[in-house]
């Protein structure tokens, strides 16, 4: 089960400087978004079955998205608030690396007894790091994270956004998230959660809070630690279109891999092809 937010990616790459007050040519791509709903999606291509609960507006975004969740092999399982669903825009710039306007719309009212009752029937629960950074939705993130230890279950977290999280302040999302058997941030986010700037002290310290962690860093590739033991795998060497959804498709196979009982150096193999095939697309993969 994946709680996260419902999104509508819009995603444009200008082509050329933009022109103010008038037109510019630009690929475009509108698809299914969302980091938690491209983390589900990551998780069913590897076989896993898998549904994602979230809030949805009263509009056709929510159909589209719903309609794209199911293609994508993912049960959506979707709370209707009277509102808009949530859109982001990605501006993409030549490198690739993006920066992203975001309307949440229907997330922040996603109900609580809705989610809580569909922990059932599973083995693993994966809440967004979104939901954590809403102050809206930290509470039910954190009862949801809470109910699947208590009942046994396994459960993951990544840290979504550093921008936010800067926000409501790291010792907030530490609080929220210790405990959690996997942990996922990108470089950014781990530094900031950790309270320093030097990437293995990152991974030490939130090694301390989770039972394993992943943290992922472009083309560097992405380190791993569990308890005292390290690993870590170098990204592939492609072109690089747009890295929307690249670490949530990353980390996503590497879950998949780990919750498949595969060790740590396959399972980091698998991420960094995940990664490697979303960065060469415009837009959403699966």
């Amino acid at each position: 089960m994946v709680v996260g937010d419902v999104m509508l990616d819009v995603v444009v790459r200008p082509i050329g400087d933009l022109a103010p007050t008038s037109d510019t040519p630009a690929d475009v791509r509108v698809s299914r978004g969302g980091a938690a709903a491209t983390f589900a999606c990551a998780l069913a291509a590897a076989g896993h079955r898998v549904r994602f609960v979230g809030a949805a507006g009263d509009d056709e975004v929510a159909w589209l998205v719903e309609t794209a969740l199911r293609r994508a092999g993912v049960e959506p399982e979707l709370w209707r608030a009277p509102t808009r669903t949530g859109v982001v825009v990605a501006m993409v710039a030549p490198d690739g690396q993006r920066a992203m306007l975001t309307d949440r719309g229907a997330n922040a009212l996603l109900d609580g007894a809705f989610v809580r009752s569909r922990v059932r029937d599973c083995d693993h629960v994966h809440v967004s790091g979104y939901s954590v950074l809403d102050d809206e939705t930290r509470a039910l993130a954190t009862a949801v994270l809470r109910d699947a230890r208590a009942s046994g279950l396994s459960t993951s977290v990544d840290v979504c956004s550093v921008a936010p999280l800067r926000r409501v302040g790291e010792s907030v999302f530490r609080d929220a998230v210790a405990g959690a058997d996997f942990a996922f941030a990108n470089a950014e986010e781990a530094l900031v959660l950790a309270g320093t700037s030097d990437e293995r002290v990152a991974l030490d310290v939130l090694a301390g809070l989770c039972g394993e962690v992943m943290i992922t860093d472009g083309a560097e590739g992405a380190r791993v630690a569990r308890g005292d033991e390290r690993w870590s795998a170098r990204g592939r060497s492609v072109r690089v279109v747009d890295t929307t959804g690249a670490g949530d498709a990353a980390t996503g196979a590497y879950l998949a891999a780990r919750l498949d009982g595969l060790d740590v150096e396959v399972s980091l193999e698998r991420a960094m092809d995940a990664g490697a095939r979303a960065v060469e697309a415009l837009g959403a993969i699966y």
